[in-house]
Formats: C-alpha cells, structure tokens, sequence
C-alpha cells in the first residue's frame, strides 16, 4: 500500500484587515509560495496569495478549510518580490494582504473563472514583446552629462544616486544612457522608471520606445484600463518587457531581472500614496534596489531636504548638471518680481500690467507663452454683495469653486456639485459675483487681451476624457498653441521647445501656510514651471506676480540658487526638530462630530505604550476639519530614531485594532501633510 502524502498546508495572505496569514490546508503537493489561490473566507470565496508552505501548522488541521484553487496559469510571484511586500506591510503598518494584492493587476485580483486560462492568453497576446535594446545613442553629452554617465555606469551593487540637474540639463538622456548599458550588459535585465504623474508617461513612453524599440516597454498606472493594465503587469513579470514605466503603483511591479531603478522627480509629493496604505513609492524604491543590491538614480532639479541631506551627509552619490544640455553657455531664464502692491502693476485682473506686457510682446515674436495658475475652476468662490455670504460646502470646511463653464459650483474635496443660484440663500440678492482667479477665468481674459492667439488650458477640469491631456500636450509640442494656460499640470518635467515666457500667478497662498513642508514645495512648484522656458536654446523670461516681493523665497529663487534654499531651510528644521531630523507618524480620526474624533485619539494617547524615545503629542482638529461630512482630527507621534518608532507603533496600533470602534481610524507612517 502506498504511503500516504503529508498534510501539507499553506500560509496566505488576502485583501481584508487581518494582522497575520491564513493557514489553509493544502492539497496539491506542488504548489509553493508566490501562487495565487482562492480560499474560502467566512461565506465567500476570495483570492488569495500563498506566501508559505509548511507541512504543519499550530492550529488543528480538523479546523482548518481547504485551498480551493491553485492558480498555475502564472508563474508564481518570486521570493523577492514577497519580501518586499512584507517590508512594505511591516513598515507602513498594515497588514500585509493589504499591501500585496491590491499591487497585482485587476484580472488576477478577481476569482477566475471558468475561462481564465483564455483571458490570460489573450493578455499575453496583447502584449507580444520581443526586447531589442541597445539602439544607439544620438545626443552628444555635455561634459556634465558624460560625468554623471560615468559614475553610473560604474556603480556596482546598491547604490542611490542623486541625480541633481536644473530643468533643462538634460537629466533624461542620462537616465537613457544608464538604461542602455543595464540592458546590454544582461540579456535578462530589466529596468524599472517612476516618474509622478500619469500625463507624463506618453512622452516617456514614446522617447524609451523609440531608444530601445516599440517591444520592450510597457507602461503601469492606475488610469489604464483593466485589461491594458494586466497585460503590461504580466509581460513584466514574465520578464517579456524589459523596461517599465509608470505611476507609484508600479514600483510593486513584479520583475524578476531588476537591475536598475530611476525616479524622475524624486521630490514630488505624488509619490506618497494619499489612501489606502500610504506608502511612498520613491523611499520603497530606494528600499527594493537595497534587498535586491541594485543601483537607483534619483532626479530632480529641487530635490527633496530629505534626499539633499542624505546627499550632504554623504549617505547618496551626489551627480551635479549646473548647464543647460541644449548649450553648455546658456542663461537660465530671467526671473523677474512684479510687485503687486505697486498702482502700476494694475493687477485687479488678475494678470498684472507688465505681465499683460510681456504677453503680446511673446505672441507678436510668434513665441509660445506659458501662464501658470494652480486653481481650477473661473474663481475660488462666489459672494453676496448685501450680506457678505460666500459659497461653502455643506460637507466640508472649505468652499465650492464657480466653474463658468456648465455654472455650478463644485468642491474640489468631496466632488459636491450643485447649480449656481440666482440669488443670495441668505438674503435675496442678486448681486452674487466671483472672487479670485482660477484657470478658467483667466483663460477667458487671456482670449480678451490676446484676441488673435490661439489659446488652451489644461488642467483637470479640460483633460477627463481619456487621451484628452495627451493630445492637448501634442498640440503645444506641434506649435498649435500660442499661450497655454494651467496648473500643476503643465509644470513638470514636459519638454516645450517654443516657450519663451512663462507668467506666474498668485504664488502666495502657500508662504502662508501651516505645513512647514509649503515653502520647499512652493520652491520646487516654481522652479519647475521656471523651467518650462528656454528649453529649446533661446532666450526667456519668467515673470513671476506677488505682493511679498522681498521674501527670501523669492531671492533664492531669483537667484537659481536651490542649495542655499535648501540649506537655510534644513537649518530651520535642524533647530525645530523637524524632519529629516526627526521620524514621525500620524493617527488621524473621522467621526461624526469634533468631539468623537478628539475623544478616540484621546484615548489612545492614553493607552499609548510607555516609551522614552517616543514622543506623544495632544490630538487636534486637522486644518480641513470636516471632509465629506465627517470631522477630522489627528494625534502626531515622533522619535529621533525608526526603530524605536516602529516599535512603539507595532505595540500601540495591536490595542487599537483589538478595540471595537465606530470611529475610522488611520496610520501614516513618514506623514508629508500636517
């Protein structure tokens, strides 16, 4: 009689909160950790990730279930990429189900069907990739670039290189030539290139494409659809694709011959996820090309104080391009203050006299302009002449923006929308106009002060259809655009050849901001909108409109001098022991009312672990206290070091989930908004 086959059982992980895997008895003898199944969850069945096989279990085998399918249509996720994931789960603290299914495509995140075998050999045939890298080089590198280039061929093993080049330097080229020797120097490597926003991956996509051939790029953000998603996720993974661009989701991409990542635009606050898990996709980077023992190239031309003090601190390579590629000898743009508070500036308009100027004078050389604005909407909110009563939203501390174009008015936090009304709610008056400046209204202005220019706006509202911003961006490269007018949209990282004058409104908002990270990001906002002119060798201006025209800000921006910016405010955190010299985390709360939500992180603070090296400070109302109909407080956690955070967190959240609370609650780990 034959022996009879050990009791296997299998560890697995699933989408719902649970602090540790599931164990499942398992009965097909081959199956092996990195395999998808579905088990059975209470009444239903979901798709799980086996993350461990044992051949035995502390747990009764008679009360355990039975995995229900193994999936085998794909090879089973590697060793490396369920360690990362764990790490990821340990570090932002959640469990790890959490982390790692949501990082797979939508196809293997349902149960599959009958026809799943055919739905996966149709998204292999939608993505039939034959890698041909190593298509010569065509750009003649200045001596800066060639320097970088070097360093970053040389690099053996882990290493982070910070990149750091002002706009127009020529960064991408060095990343392309990174690329190229990974890709030669092994036939199976991949390459893995983040940058942090969606609208810039068709141009990306099309210049990798035409470097390394059409084949062996595939592109992951969350704005594909379903199935071009899953087929780009599994060409990657079955190392069919050889070079991956994409949004902060893709740095879970599963890619078994990584050998090189890049993060364009390291500094931008995109690649911190704002729900969910609240990873951030340039320090997990970071942290996978260590347990891989690869390098990363972090670039930007504003780094973030925390990547510029690795930097100084020695901690990350430091690659420096002062010059602008397209001529070693060029100018930055001129930056030019108009103050506002000056009679002359005549700014009630919203573009200020010398800006107005400056703009017919660009569109009569048959220059393209730039005029950069990061409010949406025709103004900020709408007024009562009589009463003083302003547009608010009936579920959130803020205001609904007037949007001109279909008269409603919106909130841009909830999406609350509702028609403009004739009269004041208040008082019956007709007199309700707008206040402020959005892209819309000065779209229109635009079009009154420049009647013969072709004039386009781009920014969320003129972009929702699918292909929209790709095709508005074409049009500017293709000269169809004479002034282009946006947010934060038309700021990064896209190469306009033809602009020649970049207008800045209404920067000001944020010097006056809570957040002590405002000024470094405003910094950062300014300098890449700067640096959308000149790019194609000519000269520029960029003229910039505030009524605090001697703020250092300012100076430091007029001056191109990043590191002085960034040394003065590192030495401003240093002394108020802010990051990067310190560690935190954030415990938010939503209730009903104020009082439920201070309440619940009251006690927690009070059930708070004792810790020496940790500090615990009071809860307080968040600065948008109510979102959504639910009111918003938040508690700060701090220590000098990670690990005794970590620590403290590990021991504190275990209380917390064990409590059985109506109030949402909410971990972030590394928190970028205070």
């Amino acid at each position: 009689m034959a022996t009879p086959l050990a009791p296997r059982f299998a560890r697995v992980v699933i989408d719902v909160p649970l602090p540790q895997p599931l164990d499942y008895r398992l009965e097909a003898s081959d199956a092996s950790a990195g395999q998808l199944c579905v088990v059975p969850v209470g009444r239903r069945s979901r798709v799980g990730l086996i993350v461990g096989t044992a051949g035995q279990t502390d747990i009764d085998p008679a009360r355990l279930k039975d995995v229900g399918i193994v999936v085998d249509q794909v090879p089973p996720l590697d060793r490396h990429w369920l360690d990362f994931t764990q790490f990821a789960s340990d570090y932002y603290q959640h469990p790890w189900g959490e982390v790692a299914l949501p990082a797979l495509p939508p196809v293997l995140r349902s149960v599959p069907g009958p026809r799943f075998a055919q739905a996966v050999a149709r998204l292999r045939k939608r993505a039939v990739v034959c890698a041909s890298a190593g298509a010569a080089s065509l750009h003649r590198l200045t001596a800066q670039q060639q320097a970088a280039v070097e360093a970053l061929l040389a690099a053996q093993g882990f290493g982070v290189h910070l990149l750091f080049g002002i706009t127009g330097s020529g960064k991408t080229e060095v990343y392309l030539r990174a690329i190229e020797h990974r890709l030669r120097a092994d036939e199976r490597a991949q390459v893995l290139m983040l940058v942090p926003e969606i609208n810039l991956t068709p141009q990306l996509e099309s210049l990798l494409r035409a470097r390394f051939g059409a084949a062996g790029v595939v592109v992951l953000h969350s704005g594909l659809p379903d199935g071009e998603r899953s087929a780009a996720w599994l060409a990657a993974h079955e190392e069919r694709a050889r070079i991956v661009v994409g949004t902060r989701l893709a740095v879970f991409a599963s890619m078994p011959g990584l050998a090189l990542i890049v993060v364009d635009e390291e500094h931008d606050p995109s690649y911190k996820a704002g729900e969910g898990v609240r990873y951030s996709a340039r320090d997990l980077a970071v942290k996978r090309a260590q347990m891989l023992g690869v390098p990363v190239v972090l670039g930007s031309a504003t780094p973030s104080l925390e990547t510029w003090a690795a930097a100084q601190g020695g901690r990350y390579a430091l690659l420096q391009l002062t010059q602008r590629a397209v001529d070693e000898d060029a100018e930055p743009p001129a930056i030019e203050i108009v103050d506002l508070r000056s009679p002359a500036a005549g700014a009630a308009a919203g573009i200020a006299a010398p800006a107005a100027t400056a703009l017919k004078a660009a569109h009569e050389a048959g220059a393209q302009s730039l005029v950069f604005l990061n409010r949406r909407g025709y103004a900020p909110v709408v007024a009562c002449d009589a009463c003083g009563w302003l547009s608010r939203c009936p579920q959130c501390s803020t205001f609904t923006v007037f949007h001109k174009t279909d008269r409603t008015l919106r909130c841009h936090h909830c999406g609350f929308t509702e028609r403009v009304p004739r009269a004041c709610p208040t008082c019956g008056n007709q007199g309700l106009h707008g206040m402020g400046h959005g892209t819309q209204r000065i779209e229109e202005l635009l079009q009154e002060l420049l009647p013969t220019a072709r004039v386009m706006r781009i920014d969320r509202d003129s972009t929702r259809r699918r292909h929209a911003a790709e095709q508005a961006f074409d049009a500017v490269h293709a000269g169809d655009v004479d002034v282009l007018v946006g947010t934060q949209m038309i700021a990064k990282g896209h190469d306009f050849q033809r602009v020649a004058l970049v207008v800045v409104l209404n920067p000001d908002g944020q010097l006056a901001s809570h957040d002590f990270r405002a000024p470094e990001r405003l910094f950062s906002t300014l300098v890449q909108v700067a640096g959308r002119a000149g790019r194609g060798g000519h000269a520029s201006r960029v003229l910039l409109q505030t009524r605090f025209p001697a703020h250092p800000l300012f100076a430091a921006l007029a001056r191109h001098d990043y590191a002085a910016f960034a040394d003065g405010q590192l030495a401003e955190r240093r002394a108020a022991n802010m990051p990067p010299f310190t560690h935190q985390a954030l415990l938010t709360a939503e209730a009903r009312t104020m009082d439920g939500a201070l309440g619940f992180l009251r006690e927690a603070r009070a059930e708070a672990p004792s810790s020496e090296d940790v500090r615990v400070f009071d809860p307080v109302p968040m600065a948008l206290q109510k979102l959504a109909g639910a009111e918003r407080a938040q508690l700060l956690v701090e220590a000098d070091r990670r690990g005794p955070l970590q620590a403290f967190l590990r021991a504190w959240l275990q209380g917390l989930r064990a409590k059985r609370s109506r109030i949402r609650w909410q971990i972030e780990v590394d928190p970028q908004e205070i």
